[in-house]
């Protein structure tokens, strides 16, 4: 197989590529690229069987290399830092990846799925992970004790923390726990229009029915949670200015 490294850290590339000449006399590296825009020309040129593929460049992702080379048949396998979302979108695809720093073993591993995984098998794995990547600012992946989930965020109305674990409450009645604070969540759901009224739940301003001078929200599907005193003033300038829009 001939192959190419996409990948911006030159320390990366040559780790990667002297593992392989230990790994895997059948793997010919013909290039090595450091940026979206780079690998792009090489890849139609050279037309590679496969291509070691990294997350994020300096001049844009992965995802915008393989929008820009769809008419390649290419196998793929991707190589990430441990970034939880970049990770947990690839998990939910099923597509092989590399953790950096490089693993031999792990390399192996995934050399061989890769060869025996038919082309247009693979594509399909891509297309779902492509589609859980470019919806990042509306889309939260929950991992859960045996699975990875996807809830969009236009769905969900409030979440609940308590003792370490957080509940994520959607609008048709479902429900998820996983073991981490909301604070772990907080920026992600802040850029959604979610506000957080009190210390233990974020709430999505757009479900917002009423607030009651007793200090409680009501929700459009009849749920309640609470503003605490030191948050009140906060909140009501994020729910009036919310209902200005």
């Amino acid at each position: 197989m001939n192959a190419l490294i996409a990948e911006d850290k030159a320390y990366i590339r040559k780790g990667l590529l002297n593992l392989l000449q230990l790994v895997d006399t059948d793997i010919q590296v013909i290039g090595e690229c450091e940026s979206v825009k780079e690998a792009v020309i090489v890849a139609n040129a050279c037309k590679p069987d496969l291509i070691f593929l990294d997350v994020n460049f300096t001049d844009g992702t992965g995802f915008d290399f393989l929008e820009q080379t769809e008419q390649l048949s290419v196998k793929v396998i991707f190589i990430t830092a441990y970034e939880e979302f970049a990770l947990q979108t690839l998990k939910i695809g099923a597509v092989d990846y590399l953790l950096k720093p490089v693993d031999i073993e792990e390399l192996q591993t995934a050399l061989r799925k890769v060869k025996i995984l038919p082309i247009f098998e693979q594509k399909q794995q891509i297309n779902r992970v492509k589609q859980v990547w470019n919806n990042e600012g509306s889309q939260l992946i929950l991992s859960l004790h045996d699975s990875f989930q996807v809830i969009d965020l236009n769905t969900l109305l409030f979440c609940e923390t308590d003792k370490g674990y957080t509940t994520f409450y959607c609008n048709d009645g479902k429900k998820y726990m996983v073991s981490k604070t909301l604070k772990e969540f907080e920026e992600q759901l802040s850029n959604a229009n979610f506000t957080r009224p009190h210390q233990s739940f974020m709430v999505n301003l757009k479900f917002i029915d009423k607030y009651d001078k007793s200090g409680q929200i009501h929700l459009k599907n009849g749920k309640k949670t609470p503003v605490s005193s030191r948050k009140k003033e906060s909140f009501l300038s994020t729910f009036l200015n919310w209902n200005k829009l």
